[in-house]
């Protein structure tokens, strides 16, 4: 699953049907011994966490698809069970990083590791250049404060500090408790974007965390887009105060006057102190591939039953297990070899049985803990029609039902999934928490809403082994999971058979619009209102909307799903961050100018942001 911080949208619009003891028999029989057989062999240790673009993936997904055809699944095209697509792979330190400074006449080189290291977001480039210091980096008109104010960074290499002003300060206007958004070395990066900088070199401020050695980040543990477009590097603190020093500055005075007053400190450091880096980030591309087998109906009418195969690996920036952040497989037995599992299964029962009114396509997804790529890419590029898809069922994290309890989300997307459901859920005696949307940004039944096909979120909770080296197969609760696959195979017979199909109903979502690509950012939904949802399939810049919510400002404004955005405010938008920064620098009431492609045509629209409801 990707992210916890998305399961949050859970929490509007619940509404509990608690259900007693079974009230009749039911048809359906899954295996828990099968189900619990397939977990683990996708989470072994051999497996090495299945992460997008490993080898392990790939013998993941010929599993899949060998299961798929001992069972008499077909392929959808007729040829093979693998939709290939491509995918950025997380970064890697190249061999040519360097850093140098001249200071004083003398120049003097930092070792990469120890001195100096890139972040997995920085951009791969050569970077000769003078440098400012900017304090924290932070432009926040919300505060009225901006490092940037009275500083021409145009062109230069900007020196800043970790973290914000006045932490650990109650009565701080940025907060003092908890970082705020501007914290973030995303926001950071594009702010200093916007201000023209060639790079980034962050220090750390352990003079406001006494105690905490100046340890440099770990390289590939940082949250952040997959290329910020500036150079952005750290180095270690000690270098950073004599440059401060030979400008007549103290590192930890400055840090103190701004706590005082929240005004900028920020200058040119002497002409004396030139910076030479070259920051060597590899990004491989790889092809990596969703897996699918059909079992064709009556009609050319059909399901979707999907979930993601792919998980973390050695856990990198994604690890909820910081210390253990690639050394340790995350082995990912309930996230989501469950679901993946539970897929396999359903498949092999639905096999065995007559023939359906309706098929049904058994699709897994790869890229999901990237960003519902694989999803994504099918809903962009389907084998089949997706105005013939009924319903698309997602299971994600089935394994560990608790206190009999299960989530079912989406039940409003279709017009009668509820009606449907209510029927078969008495047959179960399992306590079923409903909730009529999914949450943009959640799982990937996501991107099918998008489309407009109805879906349904079969989810068994969050528990304390969520991306950490401990989801092992040996916690999985195999007889709870096979009961909750028979009510899925269940649900999934009788929307076969019934006569009438469910119509998409567009579903009110939670305000978090952009949460599905950023991964642990609690800011990214502060701000006022826009109205669009990113499509997550890779694309060279600039964010694609998956869809616009109808009435909001973006839909007022002319703007379509397909349109890709460029340009917000007069700032260029590169990607996610970009424009979730963007974004969040305004208020209710702004006009707003933004650029976005439509084919080969450039819109220029003016958006009215409003007051998030």
């Amino acid at each position: 699953m990707q992210r916890c911080w998305r399961l949050v949208s859970f929490a509007a619009g619940l509404a509990a049907l608690v259900l007693g003891a079974a009230t009749a028999p039911t048809q359906p029989s899954i295996d828990p011994d099968r189900f619990l057989a397939n977990i683990k062999f996708l989470a072994s240790p051999e497996m090495l966490g299945r992460a997008t673009g490993s080898p392990e993936l790939e013998k993941a997904a010929d599993y899949i698809a060998h299961q798929f055809r001992s069972i008499g699944l077909k392929p959808v095209n007729g040829n093979s069970y693998f939709q290939a697509f491509s995918v950025t792979t997380n970064a890697r330190l190249g061999r040519q990083n360097r850093f140098e400074y001249t200071e004083g006449g003398k120049t003097s080189r930092l070792k990469t590791g120890e001195d100096f290291i890139p972040f997995n977001f920085s951009a791969r480039a050569k970077v000769t250049g003078k440098v400012v210091f900017v304090g924290y980096g932070i432009t926040a008109p919300e505060y009225n404060y901006d490092d940037y104010k009275g500083i021409d960074a145009k062109d230069k290499l900007v020196l800043i500090l970790r973290h914000e002003p006045q932490e650990f300060d109650e009565h701080s206007v940025f907060d003092g408790k908890v970082y705020t958004e501007h914290s973030q070395f995303s926001s950071k990066a594009t702010n200093a974007k916007n201000h023209g900088a060639r790079g980034v070199i962050l220090i750390n401020d352990t003079f406001n965390h006494r105690g905490e050695s100046d340890e440099l980040e770990k390289f590939g543990r940082t949250v952040g887009p997959g290329d910020a477009g500036i150079p952005f590097v750290q180095i270690k603190e000690e270098v950073a105060e004599r440059w401060i020093r030979d400008g007549g500055r103290n590192l930890e005075e400055i840090a103190t006057d701004i706590d005082k007053d929240l005004h900028p400190r920020s200058f040119a450091l002497p002409d004396s102190i030139e910076v030479r880096e070259n920051v060597d980030v590899e990004r491989a591309v790889k092809t990596v591939h969703n897996v699918a087998g059909y079992l064709a109906g009556e009609t050319d009418e059909y399901l979707i039953i999907g979930a993601h195969y792919d998980h973390l690996g050695l856990g990198e920036q994604f690890s909820m297990a910081p210390l253990e952040a690639g050394r340790a497989v995350h082995p990912g037995a309930d996230d989501n070899a469950s679901g993946t599992s539970g897929v396999i299964e359903l498949a092999r029962w639905f096999a065995a049985q007559p023939k359906q009114k309706r098929g049904i396509l058994f699709l897994t997804f790869a890229g999901e803990e990237l960003g519902l790529l694989g999803s994504s890419y099918y809903a962009n590029h389907p084998d089949l029609p997706l105005a013939k898809a009924v319903v698309m069922i997602n299971m994600d994290m089935i394994g560990r039902v608790r206190d009999s309890k299960v989530y079912v989300g989406g039940v409003a997307t279709g017009s009668n999934l509820r009606a449907t459901l209510e029927p078969v859920l008495a047959h179960y005696s399992l306590h079923i928490d409903f909730s009529d949307s999914t949450g943009y940004g959640s799982s990937d039944h996501t991107s099918f809403t998008a489309k407009q096909v109805p879906v349904l979120f079969f989810f068994s909770g969050l528990h304390a082994d969520y991306h950490r080296p401990s989801d092992t197969w040996d916690k999985i609760d195999a007889p709870d999971g096979a009961k909750l696959l028979d009510l899925v195979a269940e649900a999934s017979e009788q929307l076969c058979s019934e006569a009438e199909r469910p119509q998409f109903v567009r579903v009110a979502e939670p305000e978090n619009p952009h949460a599905g690509a950023m991964a642990g950012s609690p800011g990214s939904g502060y701000g006022p209102e826009f109205g669009s949802v990113p499509d997550f399939t890779e694309i060279p810049n600039g964010v694609r909307f998956a869809d616009i919510r109808p009435g909001t400002p973006a839909a007022q404004a002319g703007l379509k799903a397909g349109d890709i955005l460029i340009e917000f405010d007069g700032k260029p938008i590169a990607n996610l961050y970009d424009f979730t920064y963007a974004l969040r620098s305004k208020k209710p009431g702004d006009m707003v100018t933004v650029k976005v492609l439509r084919g080969s045509d450039t819109i220029t629209a003016s958006v009215l942001l409003r007051q998030r409801k």
